[in-house]
């Protein structure tokens, strides 16, 4: 186990006085995948579009893009970052760094939906966890993360989860477990309840294949060279990076380096694996210099991954930038649908950004969802070896694609309910059965987890009840579930493909309404976490429906959840957690 320390000190001013805040560096992991579903938009500029749809299930206009605010940071050597921290007695020196540029996504929370009105929620899973790793930088870095960069589900989904009561369902290549317990954040008398899906790849080992190794890999680093890149959170942080993959490597795999700035390079052409020295070589040589002017690097980069393009095997193209996506095609659409015709040719792509200031998360999440490759946000050296070492499988080895969830809610149970997280990812009733719409990518052994808050029928919802019944839409269906599926409080179905081009296949399972909601405190620790979490992301973008919720609760609740003799944090993931909770909660005004 990599064991990397450093300690930070921050200065945060509030209420006219000086707050000190130190860190000291943990592993810290990040696990990445998944696809937008929201339609493509012209390149994000730095300026902040005005729009908004907050009622939109499926948006039909180009999302919003919004930049992070100026800022002053204590100036460290980023190779290495915390997730705790422990008191200091004298401040380390401050550098201003330049004015913040980091371009994110507007993120608007979704809307509360009367069952009687869609009964159907569906989306796309997400298995990239950037957001967590970037929302971590910001408040190691002493302040609150800009409320657009975080994604709730990508917060949640950061962790691993075991789900010791899931089941596996005709044989699909994942487990499946549900449960329903009483939420913590509802208002009095309110009586909501949280509903958690749970969905885990099959780890190979679970299964007795306990020797089954990585198909061979093809892969292909394109590496921003330029200027922007010189800061050791950026070009030295990622050539660590690259040095952690490239000592995995076997004989079977194949490895070739571009790089772009001023010009575009094949640094190394294609290299059997296991010539560790020779593309160790390659990757301490870059240096980061010049304008960035890619001359058609994508496309270069794409030719080099055809080469060698093996059938059944590991594909893919890993791009490492600080944001700047200038890499030849002047078009953002036309850049997404070159990535998208390669990822039907069987090469896929996957960002890892680096650094801040000019960080575009937005366009990295969209070119790895195109590419049905992860987005990695890479804050630390342990991060790096958490996504490319740790999670090496779930990373790059995906057991079901294109995989899609839905939920029926049962109107004679169901009043009201809502999706915690997935704004991006939300997908319109038909395209559930659609398989030319695209979805996430399930890789090995890594783990889900979709939240929906509930308010049982009978219950004072969000909206005031209809004073005419027949003007209750789908009536009929109301009924029908009274009288046919009244002990159900839902029907969960999960679409997948076993391969990229393959027939989907379904498996369903229904979910019982017949026991009452769980209390917290004796739901799965599995369940406990990822609502404690949940609760978190929720209150760092400032949420309006988690009422009293502060970040103090969710320390409370995931503390509790660790004292349960199931649970199993070997990596400490869960109590660096933890230590976030406190940095977040000394920095809120």
């Amino acid at each position: 186990m990599l064991s990397i320390s450093l300690s930070r000190l921050y200065t945060h001013k509030a209420a006219g006085s000086a707050l000190l805040i130190s860190t000291i560096t943990g592993i810290g992991l990040s696990a990445c995948s998944t696809q937008q579903m929201s339609k493509p938009m012209a390149e994000p500029t730095r300026d902040m579009v005005n729009q908004e749809s907050t009622n939109a299930v499926v948006s039909k206009v180009a999302p919003m893009i919004e930049m992070a605010a100026p800022t002053v940071v204590s100036s460290a050597d980023m190779l290495t970052r915390s997730t705790s921290y422990i008191p200091q007695g004298m401040p380390l020196p401050k550098m201003p760094i330049p004015e913040m540029r980091d371009n994110y996504q507007k993120n608007v929370a979704n809307p509360i939906h009367r069952t009687a009105d869609m009964p159907v929620a569906t989306l796309s899973i997400d298995t990239d966890t950037g957001s967590y790793a970037n929302v971590r930088r910001y408040l190691n870095e002493g302040q609150l993360p800009p409320k657009n960069a975080v994604r709730v589900e990508e917060v949640i989904n950061y962790f691993p989860y075991q789900f010791s009561n899931a089941q596996r369902l005709n044989r699909a290549p994942f487990i499946v477990e549900t449960e329903v317990v009483e939420s913590p954040w509802d208002k009095v008398g309110q009586n909501n309840q949280i509903l958690k899906v749970g969905i885990k790849a099959i780890d190979t080992a679970q299964f007795g294949q306990k020797n089954t190794s990585l198909p061979p890999a093809n892969l292909v680093f394109l590496v921003d060279t330029s200027g922007s890149m010189q800061s050791q959170d950026k070009l030295p942080l990622a050539q660590a990076t690259l040095n952690l993959l490239a000592k995995q490597l076997r004989a079977e795999d194949t490895i070739s380096i571009v790089s772009y700035s001023g010009s575009t390079e094949v640094v190394l052409p294609a290299t059997r694996g296991d010539k560790t020295a020779t593309i160790q070589a390659a990757i301490n040589g870059l240096r980061a210099e010049g304008s960035t002017n890619g001359e058609d690097a994508l496309k270069l980069a794409y030719n080099e991954a055809s080469k060698s393009l093996k059938k059944g095997s590991i594909n893919r193209i890993l791009m490492l930038t600080d944001g700047d996506f200038n890499v030849g095609i002047s078009d953002v659409d036309d850049m997404l649908d070159l990535v998208k015709a390669n990822r039907n040719r069987g090469i896929s792509l996957s960002t890892i950004g680096f650094g801040r200031g000019n960080l575009n998360d937005y366009m990295m999440e969209q070119m790895a969802d195109s590419g049905n490759g992860n987005y990695s946000y890479i804050d630390s050296l342990a991060e790096a070896k958490k996504v490319l070492s740790d999670e090496l499988a779930a990373t790059f080895n995906t057991v079901a694609h294109d995989v899609k969830v839905q939920i029926e809610f049962n109107p004679a149970q169901v009043e009201e309910w809502r999706l915690i997280g997935y704004e991006n990812r939300v997908l319109a009733e038909e395209d559930f059965n659609n398989d030319k719409v695209d979805a996430g990518e399930l890789g090995a052994g890594k783990a889900v987890v979709a939240l929906f808050e509930i308010t049982p029928t009978g219950q004072v919802g969000s909206f005031n009840p209809r004073r005419y019944p027949d003007n209750a839409p789908n009536k009929s269906n109301s009924m029908l579930a009274k009288n046919i599926n009244n002990q159900e409080l839902g029907f969960l179905k999960i679409r997948y493909k076993a391969t990229q081009n393959a027939n989907s296949q379904l498996v369903d399972l229904p979910i019982n309404a017949l026991n009452k909601a769980t209390p917290l405190s004796n739901a799965y620790p599995d369940t406990q976490f990822a609502i404690a979490v949940a609760g978190f992301g929720q209150r760092l973008q400032q949420s309006p429906y988690i009422n009293n919720w502060q970040y103090k609760d969710s320390r409370a609740l995931a503390t509790q959840s660790l004292k349960q003799k199931a649970v199993t944090d070997p990596n400490g993931l869960r109590r660096s957690f933890i230590g976030l909770t406190e940095l977040a909660d000394a920095l809120q005004p």
